[in-house]
């Protein structure tokens, strides 16, 4: 499983191989710092923490600035008036599995990902305010006449009359709606700009443009749908491996 922190910049539209205009998600991938690789003999589990964003560092905590520390990343100032700017530390998210060989202080981006490869983007949803039941859960409403007088965007009774008599949990009712996380499944990339650490993704992606999204390969892919370049790439040596032992038994 490999996956990267970016930040979601716009839409916009390109053509695809056949000439066909396909809606895009432009996502900011790169660069991701690798901070620490965890292993089962030392933590108990696989896991990669990766790092992104710039950030100056008298706007991170002390227990943070620490750990960047520990791991390599190093503060240096002109003078004590001049915040330091640190690449790629802003947002640090950990990856379970991470099927890529890196190592603390190694820079990735979205070359590890190819055109054609499935995504799975998780990010926070824009945050709507208070709103009722027609917005919030598309009910129906009330009358718009026949003597029907306040009642047009109400959910009716919710106590069950006489028995039970109270709110049953989980009753969906006006609220906060927007701003949770929520993931979305097998969307395709079109385009992969090393250059610029760019990701044109297919399909539309949780959160507003500059908010941060997870960029991870698809959990569910397609039928017929291929394994992630990165995923490929670390395939081959075992196959390579296991080869030569076939051929010498025979």
């Amino acid at each position: 499983m490999i996956g990267l922190i970016g930040k979601k910049l716009g839409q916009t539209r390109v053509y695809d191989a056949n000439g066909v205009a396909q809606q895009v998600t432009i996502v900011l991938a790169g660069p991701n710092r690798v901070l620490q690789r965890k292993t089962k003999e030392t933590d108990g589990y696989d896991a990669v923490q990766l790092a992104f964003g710039d950030q100056k560092d008298h706007r991170l905590t002390k227990p943070i600035l620490g750990h960047l520390k520990k791991w390599g990343v190093e503060v240096k100032r002109s003078d004590e008036k001049t915040p330091a700017v640190l690449t790629a530390v802003r947002r640090i998210r950990e990856f379970r599995n991470f099927s890529l060989p890196v190592k603390p202080g190694d820079l990735i981006g979205p070359g590890i990902f190819a055109p054609g490869d499935f995504v799975d983007a998780i990010g926070i949803t824009k945050g709507r305010g208070f709103e009722g039941v027609v917005k919030r859960h598309g009910f129906r409403g009330g009358d718009a006449s026949h003597g029907a007088k306040g009642w047009h965007r109400r959910p009716g009774a919710i106590g069950q009359r006489l028995f039970p008599g109270t709110v049953r949990r989980g009753m969906r009712m006006p609220g906060h709606m927007g701003q949770v996380r929520r993931t979305v499944q097998n969307l395709e990339i079109l385009q992969v700009r090393e250059q610029d650490n760019l990701l044109l993704i297919k399909g539309s992606i949780p959160g507003a443009n500059g908010d941060y999204v997870i960029i991870r390969e698809a959990k569910k892919r397609p039928k017929g749908s291929t394994r992630t370049k990165a995923t490929a790439q670390a395939a081959k040596p075992e196959a390579k491996t296991k080869t030569p032992a076939k051929t010498a038994k025979k």
